[in-house]
């Protein structure tokens, strides 16, 4: 399992995450726009340019980002926690919930075998992201 900050921002991802890559010394290897997305067709043409995820690699670290719509505002970290297996995101994911608020229900998509984001008990983000392989 890893923990991953997940980092939101104002429409400002992709020149965030090439200022990150070329400070720190990593590479972005993902990127990819609402757009691009098969949710495309869901969001306003003005989204599409935005950024939905971006992965920065660091040697063995990983930092990932994205335009963050709601509930992801601009300037706030999220937690991703990226599981080995979708029961152990089905486990950790009904944890971390409890007394919390589910913000997207645990389900596949396009890129997770699971994933779900929610804000626990403490008023924390996080997101369980059981990734499908690329």
């Amino acid at each position: 399992m890893q923990l991953v900050a997940y980092l939101n921002f104002p429409g400002t991802a992709r020149e965030a995450m090439d200022f990150y890559a070329q400070a720190l010394g990593g590479e972005v290897t993902q990127r990819f726009t609402y757009g691009q997305s098969p949710m495309a067709a869901q969001m306003p043409e003005a989204a599409h340019a935005n950024v939905m995820h971006s992965q920065l690699e660091i040697g063995s670290a990983v930092i990932m980002g994205a335009d963050g719509p709601p509930p992801h505002e601009a300037g706030s970290t999220t937690v991703n926690i990226v599981p080995d297996t979708p029961e152990e995101a089905e486990r950790i994911f009904r944890a971390l919930a409890a007394g919390g608020e589910v913000t997207m229900a645990m389900e596949e998509t396009f890129w997770a075998h699971r994933f779900g984001a929610l804000t626990d008990r403490f008023g924390k983000r996080w997101m369980v992201n059981c990734i499908k392989p690329m």
